[in-house]
């Protein structure tokens, strides 16, 4: 097989005369160009050239390198570089729902990095993952929900060198990194707020009528604690789809004794609250106050900006979390807690 040099000689033992532009480019050509060694070109590369931790390699340097390689039309030979390093530069994202809003800010917010790095995003959009990641060989996995009767099988999974994220508040530990959130302690807080503020809240949102039903709890309980209940006419009881929620809002505005603020229990039901709200043609903020959880992006880009309670930019910091452990930047088996705080925006304006 002919190979040639950055300077075009031919290498081979053969007399072949292929042409420049049928040779593969090579790492050492990429090297040549950017005026660096072939192991600065391979840790680039991999992704690692602007890790935050480790060696490191100079920005411009970094960038001579990515350089030559998209003129070279350099592609590294994935299948010899994972049996080379035990890496295949890819990193999984298992989500339940693929079509929920939060799962696509997840994938969004991980591939951009993991992209940025050299690495590769896969989806998997299935709940049975202690099955499919049995043979995956992903650097890095991220997990959206855990069963009860899955969290056996995470240790497993993790003795076998998969480096997992799990989003859960409950599991520990154990060989895996946790993501963890109090949300209902956040949610609580949200509640109050509104309490506080405008009196009169309704409760948006799956299980909105249950006292024992995660984040609407939060609702009952901060209710409770003021010696209060809520009526049939401030709960209305939806299945999470934006048309749900946009019915259950409707129910809750059309009367005239409609509440005077609505605690959705997450941001894209509170956006179909917002739009149920403006369709009667109230002016969110002022007529009504709403408010969601989990301080989406979503959430901050809407007019008016929502109101919501949530931790500070938890999906950057998962993609980066993602990365450093696809990269090998640091150890696992950490639990990463993020704190839930009120972010007020105009969805709740200022009580008249």
């Amino acid at each position: 097989m002919s190979e040639r040099t950055a300077a075009g000689t031919d290498t081979s033992t053969g007399a072949g005369n292929a042409s420049p532009a049928a040779v593969r480019p090579t790492i050492r050509m990429v090297a040549d160009l950017a005026g660096v060694s072939t192991a600065t070109v391979s840790y680039v590369l991999s992704g690692r050239g602007s890790g935050s931790k480790g060696p490191g390699v100079k920005e411009e340097t970094t960038r001579r390198v990515r350089d030559a390689a998209e003129e070279l039309g350099y592609r590294p030979n994935q299948a010899a570089r994972a049996v080379r390093t035990g890496k295949t530069q890819t990193v999984l994202l298992s989500m339940t729902m693929l079509q929920d809003p939060w799962s696509l800010e997840v994938v969004e917010a991980v591939s951009a990095q993991a992209r940025s790095h050299g690495l590769t995003p896969l989806i998997m959009a299935d709940d049975d993952w202690n099955v499919a990641l049995e043979r995956t060989q992903a650097d890095a996995v991220f997990i959206d929900a855990v069963k009860p009767a899955q969290r056996s099988a995470l240790a497993g999974l993790a003795s076998r060198g998969l480096k997992l994220v799990v989003f859960d508040s409950t599991v520990e530990p154990d060989g895996f990194d946790v993501v963890r959130s109090d949300d209902l302690r956040g949610c609580r807080e949200l509640v109050d707020h509104l309490l506080d503020g405008w009196d009169d809240v309704a409760c948006l949102g799956p299980g909105a009528s249950r006292t024992d039903r995660g984040r609407a709890a939060a609702f009952h309980s901060a209710l409770a604690d003021r010696g209060r209940t809520a009526p049939e006419n401030r709960v209305a009881d939806i299945d999470g789809s934006p048309e749900s929620a946009y019915a259950g809002a409707l129910k809750l505005l059309t009367p005239e004794d409609r509440p005077r603020a609505i605690y959705a229990t997450s941001d894209y039901i509170a956006i179909s609250a917002v739009h149920a709200a403006q369709s009667l043609g109230l002016v969110v903020g002022k007529d009504i106050a709403i408010a969601g959880v989990g301080n989406t992006l979503a959430g901050e880009r809407l007019s008016p900006a929502l109101t919501s309670v949530g931790p500070r930019n938890l999906l950057g910091r998962v993609a980066e979390l993602m990365v450093q452990l696809a990269t090998d930047q640091r150890p696992v088996g950490e639990l990463h807690d993020f704190p839930w705080e009120v972010w007020e925006r105009a969805s709740t304006g200022k009580p008249v």
